[in-house]
């Protein structure tokens, strides 16, 4: 059951941050190192914006997963419809907020000239996929929570692979530079949302279709409010984190920032890399606590935890072997290649460092733990910021990626800490 899961959805995320390889490599051929810094920005802003919204998913997940769990069909398609809903008004207030976060977001980051300038074209066009993007999100959350891994890498294949090609068409073949990478995106993203409302509806048994009366039942609105709130503030803390190691980043020039916007793609690799195995954690714990069934709850986190540490450790050495190439592949600029080529081992190692957190997070989300979640990511965040101050005032740009790897580490070990008493509480202690 673990390998159902995880399998096709290791290779659904990784297309994710292939697709940050390929937007990276169209924008660094184009050989102005503001353009990518900008992008690297504007990625943080809009990534700061639509993780924060990434309870959709999360939420979505471990509660489709716990109906599952109880034999309640009807509440699947339930949990379903709220999430849907809430992704609509959200996109929409999405684009009515992107002035504030142009002026607010690219003050705090430092970013200025032609940076600046880069950046908010790039957001400025992209802020229209915001609608379509955040019901992808509730869209992936009931398949996952289905345990429907096959669905997922098909929806996650047609909305990233059409974003690569179009991507190279747009802003390569045709010319349109930066503002094709972001209009590549917003047409990506519309065509996998109708793509995976269509399969959705299909799946849907009408037998079991909830009434409207159900769908906004107030106890199960704020039910799914609460989780939303505290996935919210995690996911607000660990985006702040990102912004936070690019605004220290900017700091060192424009040439560590660029170097320091590839080797993020390593991470990103790794980390989509590593979900797989945490997306199978959140459907068998959650559906392990709906039916309240404690063995299977703890296998399902130590193959998890097992399989993660393996893919983790084969992605760090795969790193290491071929980091250089990928650089070379993704910049034309000889000072940004030898800049990144100097920090690749700690960008190498973030597999390692992560890879508990992601299965813990797994492993919380699907038994909607979110409290817990939220303050061991406040307390990790914390800890990231006080070293990463320190630390850069001794090794500069180094310092910065060691107090990364620090961060990532803290967040897996402070949950897997509290994991025993959470689980005594669930399930009774043993």
């Amino acid at each position: 059951m673990v390998l159902a899961i995880a399998v096709p959805m290791t290779l659904a995320f990784l297309t994710t941050p292939l697709l940050g390889l390929v937007d990276t490599a169209v924008v660094g051929r184009l050989g102005d190192a503001a353009l990518l810094g900008g992008l690297a920005i504007a990625a943080i802003l809009f990534d700061f914006v639509f993780t924060t919204f990434n309870f959709l998913r999360s939420s979505t997940t471990g509660l489709v997963a716990q109906a599952m769990g109880r034999d309640d069909p009807t509440e699947e398609q339930a949990v379903f419809w709220r999430s849907l809903m809430i992704a609509v008004v959200a996109g929409i207030a999405v684009i009515a907020a992107i002035p504030l976060l142009l002026a607010g977001g690219l003050a705090f980051m430092g970013a200025q000239g032609a940076v600046a300038a880069a950046a908010s074209t790039y957001l400025a066009i992209r802020a229209l996929s915001a609608p379509a993007a955040l019901a992808n999100y509730a869209i992936l959350g009931y398949v996952l929570g289905r345990g429907m891994g096959g669905t997922g890498l098909f929806l996650q294949t047609v909305i990233n692979g059409t974003n690569v090609l179009l991507s190279i068409w747009l802003g390569l073949k045709l010319g349109y530079g930066l503002e094709g990478v972001a209009l590549a995106t917003v047409i990506a993203e519309m065509v996998g949302c109708a793509a995976g409302l269509l399969i959705i509806r299909r799946k849907f048994d009408r037998v079991h279709a909830p009434s409207w009366k159900r769908i906004i039942d107030r106890a199960s609105i704020l039910k799914l409010m609460a989780l939303n709130n505290d996935i919210m503030i995690r996911s607000f803390a660990l985006i702040a984190a990102f912004a936070w190691f690019t605004r220290l980043g900017t700091g060192f020039g424009e040439t560590t920032l660029a170097a320091n916007a590839i080797l993020m793609n390593f991470f990103m690799i790794a980390g989509y890399y590593l979900d797989g195995f945490a997306t199978a954690a959140e459907q068998l714990a959650g559906r392990a606590v709906g039916a309240r069934y404690r063995p299977a709850f703890e296998k399902a986190v130590r193959l998890t935890v097992i399989w993660g540490f393996a893919l983790a450790g084969f992605t760090t050495i795969l790193l290491l072997l071929f980091g250089g190439w990928v650089i070379n592949l993704m910049t034309t600029l000889e000072s940004v290649r030898i800049e990144a080529g100097t920090y690749m081992v700690w960008a190498a190692l973030t597999a390692l460092s992560g890879v508990l957190a992601f299965e813990m997070d797994g492993v919380f989300i699907g038994a909607t733990w979110s409290r817990d979640m939220r303050n061991m990511m406040l307390l990790s965040l914390a800890l990231f910021i006080a070293l990463s101050l320190g630390l850069t005032q001794i090794w500069g740009n180094q310092g910065l990626w060691i107090s990364l790897n620090i961060f990532l580490a803290a967040r897996g070990f402070t949950l897997l800490a509290i994991l025993p008493r959470r689980m005594d509480r669930a399930f009774g202690a043993a």
